[in-house]
């Protein structure tokens, strides 16, 4: 089963009828203060829903007025988040979902990624640069998502479960590091 929630447009059980949600199921944060717009996915544990957090990740950095290739680095590391969240967290078990949130603020993306498993310890987790990682196949997702995204937090969730957020601010271009050595590099690829 997977489960949509939106929010924006109108507020209301009205809206929600109207959207053809149902209004126990669903709800719709509105606050006037800060112009925040929420969208939620809630995926069964398979691999064949990443494609659509995917997308969904790149079309939401361009409405947070995010670029092209921005859009796609951001999504790839969404892509891994929850592939993590469904091989590793949730262990492919059928009964336990993977909630990602995706706020687009004023001047950032912030992505949550939650599973319902018993969560890892980030400290044993291997350099997928060292010279005996660099040919697995696996091991490389957190490295891409703290090269894509500005912040990246893991936390355990008092009920169970690691959670993910990923935050990228508009206009922030970061300072790029080499692969290896983490020699800054100049936007033209020239070690400084």
């Amino acid at each position: 089963m997977t489960r949509l929630v939106a929010a924006a447009g109108r507020t209301g059980s009205g809206a929600r009828q109207a959207r053809g949600l149902n209004p126990s199921s669903a709800r719709v944060a509105v606050r006037k203060k800060t112009p925040t717009r929420e969208v939620r996915v809630q995926i069964d544990s398979r691999y064949e829903f990443i494609d659509l957090v995917q997308r969904m990740a790149e079309d939401l950095c361009r409405v947070a007025r995010l670029g092209r290739t921005t859009a796609l680095n951001v999504g790839l590391a969404v892509r891994e988040a929850a592939a993590n969240a469904i091989k590793h967290g949730n262990r492919l078990q059928a009964g336990k979902r993977v909630l990602v949130i995706f706020q687009v603020e004023p001047q950032k993306l912030v992505v949550v990624v939650r599973d319902q498993g018993r969560g890892f310890d980030l400290q044993r987790l291997k350099n997928p640069l060292a010279p005996e990682n660099v040919v697995q196949n696996h091991g490389r997702g957190i490295f891409f998502m703290k090269s894509f995204a500005d912040d990246v937090n893991f936390s355990r969730l008092p009920s169970g479960g690691t959670e993910v957020r990923m935050e990228k601010r508009v206009g922030k271009r970061r300072r790029r590091r080499g692969l290896a050595t983490g020699t800054p590099i100049r936007q033209g690829g020239e070690v400084r």
